[in-house]
């Protein structure tokens, strides 16, 4: 899919940066929850450390942790030590 911008959003963008609309919507999929923080940061084209950089800088933060992340990683944690014990 090709997406074209209205001429409206290039005085926005513009001082965002070299590949601010690719930033941006990558962002926003995260944001949304749609697509995982490495998948943003891929379409984005910028490795963990700027695309969180970015995330902080423009939003004011970063990693978004919800409860079922949590949830999810603590009954995997469980699962892992039942499993060695």
């Amino acid at each position: 899919m090709t997406v074209t911008l209205k001429t409206e959003f290039d005085a926005v963008l513009e001082p965002l940066g070299k590949d601010a609309a690719e930033f941006f919507l990558a962002a926003s999929l995260y944001h949304a929850q749609k697509i995982s923080f490495a998948a943003a940061a891929a379409l984005a084209c910028l490795s963990f450390k700027e695309f969180l950089f970015r995330l902080r800088e423009h939003f004011g933060r970063g990693l978004i942790v919800t409860d079922e992340i949590i949830e999810e990683d603590l009954e995997t944690v469980a699962e892992l030590l039942a499993e060695q014990a």
